[in-house]
C-alpha cells in the first residue's frame, strides 16, 4: 500500500512541512511525539495529514510543544480503514468505533462512515460541517481533500511542495 504523510506546524513565520516516516513509529503515542518535536516550544498547532492508496484520508492533530500532555486528536474519513490499513489502525486505537465488516443483513457498508474528533481543523478554517461534506463530495479523492483542508488552513503551498518533492 502507498500513502503520503505530511506533517506541517504552524510557527511564527506561517506553516513549515516536512515528510513523516510513519515506518519508524509504532503508536498513535509515538505520532503524538513525532509531532510534538516539531513544535518544539512553540504553542503550534502540529498536524499529520495522511491519505493512503486513494482510499481514506486521517489528520492527526497536537497542539503545544514537547512538554504539552494534550492527547492528540484523530479523525479519519473512513472508519473501516483500520480494519485493512496498518497505518489506519496504529492511528485509529479505540476498536469500539471501528466500522464492522457487515451490517446487520451481512452486507459490506458501501458508504465511508467518518470517525473521530470532526472539529480537528475548526479553528484552521475547516469546521466540523464542512469536512464531513468535503469528505461526502462525489468525486473527490482523499488527496484533494487534504489540499482544500491545507488551503483553508494557509498551509496549501506547503503541502503541495512536499508532495513535489
Amino acid at each position: 500500500m502507498s500513502h503520503f504523510a505530511a506533517a506541517l506546524v504552524r510557527t511564527e513565520r506561517g506553516w513549515a512541512g516536512s515528510e513523516l516516516d510513519l515506518g519508524d513509529l509504532e503508536d498513535l503515542e509515538g505520532v503524538a511525539e513525532a509531532l510534538r518535536d516539531l513544535v518544539g516550544d512553540g504553542d503550534g498547532p502540529a498536524l499529520l495529514l495522511l491519505e493512503e492508496d486513494d482510499e481514506y484520508l486521517a489528520v492527526v492533530r497536537v497542539d503545544g510543544g514537547s512538554g504539552s500532555l494534550e492527547e492528540p486528536r484523530v479523525f479519519l474519513s473512513d472508519g473501516r480503514a483500520p480494519l485493512s490499513s496498518g497505518l489506519a489502525a496504529m492511528l485509529w486505537e479505540d476498536d469500539a468505533d471501528v466500522a464492522e465488516d457487515d451490517d446487520e443483513d451481512g452486507t459490506t457498508p458501501v458508504v465511508a462512515t467518518p470517525v473521530g474528533d470532526t472539529a480537528v481543523l475548526a479553528d484552521l478554517g475547516t469546521p466540523a460541517d464542512d469536512l464531513l461534506e468535503l469528505c461526502a463530495e462525489e468525486g473527490l479523492l482523499p488527496g484533494d481533500v487534504l489540499s482544500a483542508l491545507a488551503e483553508r488552513a494557509g498551509a496549501a503551498d506547503v503541502l503541495e511542495s512536499l508532495r513535489e518533492g
